[in-house]
């Protein structure tokens, strides 16, 4: 394949190209922009003539690219697991408002999305027939920036179609509203064998109002967000039939897309009541709502002006339409009720969570499940754990069921593995550094980094949504324990997230901890980078030694941050709340009931203080800390593949998947 034809392709493919082993590839292509942007189509439309001809006449550049030419090929030939294990033939819908795949395609905004790109990429190693069905949104989630106050800034760059590594599909989706149509555009995006189809209001054809439908991410308010959800639900089943696909099944990944219910029953000639029961057996709902509050409601008001009409189109009249998202006559519409009573099944994201959502959900008479979420590991990994990993277990390793990796990573020897996790933290501290003398520069402050963190102290960090439920400032409860801590180098800080721009709560949390590292004493040994996305994450996770995770039980219904630590040896102390209230145990890290917030501090400080940090610096006479480096091994043994991906895909599919399907 000629040089230029398969640096496209593999552009393309998002599931290659968001993988570490592209950063080989795109810095020989343009190193710097490819730092800057982790982009590989914005890099092609940048190439200069000349610039392509030396990259074909540069024969160590041309065997690079015939070395991923063949990686991408066996890796779609190994994608055979569905086949091989079940061969039955199915199509799958999967519905989500946010996708994280790639820095390069920015339509996320933390876990939810997250776990949606990992999904899709996990499917594409196993050989899962499903497609997704999304929004392109032209602003995406906020990016921040800190004010010289310390407060959070809310950026929107704008999302330019063409320099995303997306093709346009030659379709345009009608949806009507009140008084008007409006007109969709069409994106697909490839994550290996896996579409993804993305709907787009920034059309031409409608007035200005209407192209802004998806302009942002979560923004514009409550109307807004209910012409989001038609266009997701609503929208992606009429894409669904214009590109000639009948889904088998239709997975709801939340209850976003609870209108897709209702426009399968459209285009079943039969009575309402009869459609919706065949629409109900090909749909599967997943929940990621701990709390009833969290659930998206529309006021009756606004869902009789928004639905007058798509009810007659229905066959029923407004208020039986409008029923179906509540349980009582003068309640909002709920999408949450709407997505369970029209689902066959309905699952929660760990099995703390589906226990809370069967009470949630008690009035509808339905069984909730339990599937954990996972990670999708290779996404996650840093190379040297790759490396560590392929010793093991070989390259596509995740592409069929890992179950026991113990015995494979107990011949792994523990200065080995002890010289790994030392480079992974001398990577993220240097990483660090260049990434705050960079903030610090742009804010015109001069900052010398020489003295900034050290390579050889227990490195403990956390990175998420500031939100007021996940506790983020547990730690500095405590001050007058922690303080001395770092200032004796036991142990040093990162930390990073966001607080949505209307959430004032969560942007004091942020506000504190920016005002707790910048203070002289602590800088040296703190630090809170800002902007946190896709990027940021994977440095923090392959690096870090500790992750602390303090939600209040039971409100994180899965939370998969402290997944993404596991296939990199790093550990966990957290709340047993989500999945780390079915992983933890002794052996493999740390845990804080997680219910009250002054016993929680001191439980946490406790740990630090009288476990975590003498068992880091217990060396033997070979400076190696043989105690951490066993639970770091029974960490990774037992809790990388069980909270991958692939293993959730394959519950999807044996579970339900298979079971929906004659």
């Amino acid at each position: 394949m000629e040089v230029g034809v398969a640096l496209y392709h593999l552009a393309l493919d998002l599931r290659r190209s968001s993988s570490f082993h592209a950063n080989e590839l795109w810095e020989a292509v343009d190193a710097e922009l490819w730092q800057k942007t982790r982009n590989p189509w914005l890099i092609l439309q940048t190439l200069t003539k000349s610039r392509q001809q030396e990259l074909k006449k540069d024969k160590t550049f041309v065997s690079l690219v015939q070395k991923h030419l063949e990686r991408q090929k066996v890796s779609l030939e190994t994608s055979n697991w569905f086949e091989k294990t079940h061969g039955k033939s199915m199509t799958i819908a999967y519905f989500s408002m946010e996708f994280g795949l790639s820095e390069s395609l920015p339509i996320y905004s933390g876990g939810l999305g997250l776990l949606a790109g990992d999904h899709l990429k996990a499917c594409s190693d196993l050989g899962v027939p499903l497609i997704g069905i999304g929004l392109l949104y032209q602003q995406g989630y906020f990016r921040q920036d800190i004010s010289p106050d310390g407060k959070q800034l809310a950026l929107y760059p704008f999302n330019e179609p063409s320099q995303l590594p997306l093709k346009r599909v030659n379709l345009r989706i009608p949806i009507e509203f009140p008084g008007r149509t409006v007109f969709f555009r069409v994106y697909q995006a490839a994550i290996g064998k896996i579409s993804l189809y993305l709907l787009d209001s920034n059309d031409l054809l409608n007035e200005p109002t209407d192209r802004g439908i998806t302009s942002e991410l979560y923004g514009g308010g409550n109307l807004t967000r209910l012409k989001q959800e038609v266009a997701l639900g609503i929208g992606g089943v009429r894409l669904l039939h214009a590109l000639g696909i009948t889904p088998d099944i239709y997975h709801l990944n939340e209850g976003h897309a609870a209108f897709a219910i209702l426009e399968q029953t459209r285009y079943l000639d039969e009575p309402f009541d009869t459609a919706f029961q065949k629409a109900k057996q090909k749909t599967l709902f997943t929940t990621h709502t701990p709390v009833e509050a969290g659930f998206d409601r529309f006021p009756l008001e606004v869902m009789k002006t928004a639905f007058a009409d798509y009810a007659k189109m229905l066959g029923i009249s407004i208020e039986a339409l409008l029923a179906l998202g509540q349980q009582n006559k003068t309640d909002s519409f709920n999408m949450a009720y709407l997505a369970v009573r029209g689902s066959q099944f309905v699952n929660g994201v760990s099995k703390l969570h589906g226990e809370v959502s069967q009470k949630l959900f008690k009035a509808f008479d339905c069984n909730v499940g339990a599937i954990t979420n996972g990670v999708h590991i290779p996404s996650w990994e840093s190379p040297k754990s790759d490396a560590l990993w392929c010793q093991c277990a070989g390259e596509f390793r995740w592409h069929t069921p890992t179950k026991n990796l113990k015995n494979a990573l107990e011949e792994v020897s523990d200065s080995e593995l002890w010289k790994y996790r030392n480079q992974a933290r001398q990577e993220l501290v240097e990483y660090t550094r260049r990434r705050r003398h960079r903030e610090l520069s742009r804010r015109g402050i001069a900052a010398e980094m020489t003295f900034f963190l050290d390579p050889t102290v227990l490195t403990i960090g956390f990175a998420r949504r500031f939100a007021t439920y996940k506790r983020v400032d547990l730690l500095l409860k405590q001050e007058e324990r922690l303080i001395p801590l770092l200032k004796e180098k036991k142990i040093q800080l990162i930390v990073a997230g966001k607080a949505h721009p209307a959430d004032n709560p969560g942007q004091e949390l942020i506000e504190k901890w920016i005002a707790f590292t910048s203070r002289p004493e602590i800088h040296p040994h703190a630090v809170f980078l800002s902007d946190y996305d896709i990027l940021l994450a994977e440095r923090l996770v392959q690096g870090m030694d500790l992750w602390v995770n303090t939600p209040r039980r039971p409100w994180e219904a899965s939370g998969t941050s402290g997944m993404k630590v596991l296939v990199n040896g790093g550990l966990n102390c957290s709340s047993l709340d989500g999945w780390w209230a079915e992983a933890y145990s002794p052996d493999r890290g740390w845990a804080i009931p997680g219910e009250d917030d002054a016993q929680d501090a001191e439980t946490l400080m406790t740990l630090l203080e009288k476990e975590i940090i003498p068992l880091f610096y217990q060396r033997n006479t070979e400076g190696i800390p043989e105690g951490w480096l066993k639970k770091v091994k029974k960490s990774m043994a037992y809790l990388t593949p069980e909270y991958s991906t692939h293993r959730m895909v394959q519950e999807y599919v044996e579970k339900y998947y298979l079971e929906m399907t004659p």
